[in-house]
């Protein structure tokens, strides 16, 4: 039991470090194109997974193995259960939803300002 628990916070802080990537992508990618690209398809798939009625592939992981460890598992998305429990308590799911866009459009910002100044200098 105590290796699905194991497994389980490994999954959690994957999870964390994949949303601190949404989220704080554009500044860490430079001019690595290929970083850059992986950021913007992460950008669509975490709107994309919070926008939509199903679950993200981790939560499910996080849940499967917590159950299996014999923890109570949360219900929903991993960001409404852990803002809800740690920062904003009873935020819905519509404002969650609304910040991951205004996250994805300040980072498509930032690389629409990137693109901007290199066509400019040539």
């Amino acid at each position: 039991m105590r290796f699905y628990y194991v497994l389980a916070c490994a999954v959690m802080a994957v999870h964390a470090l994949f949303i601190i990537w949404v989220i704080l992508g554009a500044i860490v990618t430079g001019r690595h194109p290929l970083l850059r690209w992986l950021h913007i398809v992460s950008l669509f798939w975490g709107v994309w997974i919070e926008a939509g009625p199903w679950p993200c592939p981790l939560t499910w992981a996080e849940n499967w193995l917590e159950v299996r460890a014999g923890v109570n598992s949360y219900q929903g998305s991993f960001l409404l259960h852990y803002l809800d429990r740690f920062v904003y308590p009873n935020i819905s799911p519509f404002w969650l939803t609304e910040a991951a866009v205004v996250v994805a459009i300040f980072n498509l910002g930032v690389y629409a300002r990137r693109y901007y100044w290199a066509r400019r200098k040539s």
